[in-house]
């Protein structure tokens, strides 16, 4: 593990995706993080200490889904599937097929293996299983603040984990998509799905595979960056009503830095029925994937963040933990 030392850092963009925005000030203490995703090795360690089964290794609770298609309900996983003939960008339906038998043993369905993959990272996910490595080992998922406070390597403000350059003197430093996604990858990078851990140079802190390969789960309920603020300025505004607030600090003040935020305080507030979810509580994913492109998801950034269903698990989705050590007395 690496250590990230605490501090306070810009979280969010006002320069990319909305959800990404508005970019605000955060501190988080510091934290000992995995160097790298969890891999196919380390993940067979603990099924074969615990006999643990994935979700997607398992059937879907039909109560949960009284209209789904029996076939539906098999043990699947989603995987990206290459359009036979050139696709627009319009329905991500056309490249991702929901997949009977696919799993973390199986990354692209039945046929396929693990083998000599044992060091890339482990995919097809969920998050409970994710938990579930990281209680069995001692260690927890991180927020989101944590999270991207690591991916940023110390760097203040900059647009990637390495700089202001996707691609500074040509040099690929991360897994990620060249080409016209999602028709043709042109490899570019030396891969096409996802690569061994440590085929790219670490960040500033020493992390790999912030960026690109696999999404990683956190262990925040999905909120919008501007409710968190809105809340944390409504109990700002509070504690200075009541006299809490330190002496000589108002409102504004007390917000320099939000302290160690999380998510929303309760899955209910993370879902959202409007969206491909459905009534499904949804968790925070960072750090993009080997399908991240110039020209269709520019999420290979620390800043970047997506909303995913915990009931979900897909071929580019794993995750790392982190150890926040024990306060003292």
């Amino acid at each position: 593990m690496v250590w990230i030392p605490g501090g306070s850092f810009t979280m969010g963009s006002d320069h990319h995706y909305p959800e990404e925005a508005p970019a605000h000030r955060v501190r988080v203490d510091g934290f000992w993080m995995d160097r790298a995703p969890v891999t196919n090795a380390q993940f067979l360690k603990f099924v074969k200490a615990t006999g643990h089964v994935t979700l997607a290794e398992q059937p879907a609770d039909a109560t949960a889904y009284p209209d789904a298609l029996p076939e539906l309900l098999e043990p699947a996983s989603i995987v990206f599937v290459p359009p036979l003939r050139a696709v627009g960008q319009g329905d991500p339906y056309r490249w991702w097929q929901y997949v009977a038998g696919a799993n973390w043993r199986h990354p692209e369905g039945p046929g396929s293996s693990i083998k000599g993959r044992e060091q890339h990272p482990v995919v097809h996910i969920a998050h409970g299983d994710a938990l579930a490595y990281a209680h069995w080992i001692g260690k927890s998922l991180p927020s989101e603040a944590e999270w991207e406070r690591a991916a940023r390597g110390g760097l203040e403000g900059a647009e990637y984990a390495w700089g202001a350059e996707l691609h500074p003197g040509g040099r690929m430093l991360a897994n990620t998509w060249q080409g016209d996604f999602p028709n043709h990858n042109s490899r570019a990078d030396g891969w096409e799905r996802t690569a061994p851990v440590g085929c790219y140079p670490a960040n500033g802190y020493g992390l790999l595979d912030m960026i690109g390969n696999v999404w990683e789960w956190t262990e925040d309920w999905y909120q919008e960056h501007g409710v968190r603020l809105a809340a944390a300025r409504t109990a700002a505004a509070g504690q200075e009503e009541t006299g809490q607030a330190a002496a000589g600090e108002g409102c504004c003040a007390s917000l320099a830095s939000l302290d160690n935020p999380r998510g929303a305080r309760d899955e209910a507030a993370s879902i959202d029925p409007s969206s491909q979810h459905g009534a499904i509580p949804r968790k925070v994913v960072k750090g993009g994937s080997f399908l991240c492109a110039p020209s269709y998801c520019r999420r290979y950034r620390p800043a970047a963040r997506m909303a995913q269903g915990i009931d979900t698990s897909t071929c580019h989705l794993g995750f790392r933990c982190l150890v926040r050590p024990v306060p003292r007395d």
